[in-house]
């Protein structure tokens, strides 16, 4: 995947909101609303460990975890009378959770204009999806720079025990 091109399943996800007419756009919307998954106890018991994300008209709350082998995990919190912004969460979620660091990285920021939804949802609502975006590859690029570093220092380690 190179830069400005979307990884295969936001490809798809690109390509259902093309492929529906206008207002059916926002039901597509809705069904992806219905499909964010409950948090995970870890954070649905300590939201304070969750970013949460001002832009977004809703409450929203995220939390990104890159694990060693760079695999990337999402996790949205946003309430159920909040259908839109659990949409976009759902979106973001089903598009990039468990890539690779390096694919989400690759994420182009103007991928949530290719949804066609600029003239069904308002510029407050487009913006919030973009901070959404923009703090989730924030967040990885701090952690995947962790790991990165944590596993040279590993394997530094098991190269001056193995000499």
């Amino acid at each position: 995947m190179t830069a400005g091109t979307l990884n295969p399943r936001l490809q798809e996800i690109a390509d259902d909101f093309e492929a529906v007419p206008g207002q059916e756009k926002l039901q597509l919307l809705l069904e992806f609303s219905g499909e964010l998954p409950p948090l995970p106890g870890r954070y649905a018991e300590h939201r304070d460990l969750m970013e949460a994300v001002p832009e977004c008209q809703s409450p929203l709350f995220l939390a990104v975890e890159v694990d060693s082998d760079q695999t990337v995990h999402l996790f949205f919190d946003a309430p159920p009378e909040a259908p839109t912004t659990r949409g976009f969460a759902s979106i973001l979620r089903t598009g990039l959770d468990g890539l690779s660091a390096a694919e989400v990285l690759a994420t182009p920021a103007e991928f949530t204009t290719s949804l066609g939804l600029a003239d069904l949802v308002s510029p407050l609502r487009l913006r919030g999806m973009s901070a959404m975006l923009s703090r989730i590859k924030r967040q990885v690029t701090k952690q995947a720079g962790t790991a990165l570093a944590e596993g040279a220092q590993t394997g530094a380690a098991q190269a001056g025990a193995a000499g």
